[in-house]
């Protein structure tokens, strides 16, 4: 069995306080269909996130 975890897309956006929230939701209602989604704190910036789909 291959756990493979592919990355779809990455996007830097000015980091908003409820941002968790849409990853959250988003988590939770499509990973049915092996979707996975990430946001953390840019290393060079932390004004801005990055957020990330991945197919699990």
């Amino acid at each position: 069995m291959d756990n493979k975890i592919e990355l779809l897309s990455t996007i830097s956006l000015k980091h908003s306080e409820d941002m968790y929230k849409i990853v959250n939701v988003l988590n939770r209602t499509l990973k049915d269909q092996d979707l996975m989604f990430g946001l953390a704190l840019d290393d060079e910036d932390q004004d801005k996130a990055v957020f990330t789909i991945y197919r699990t």
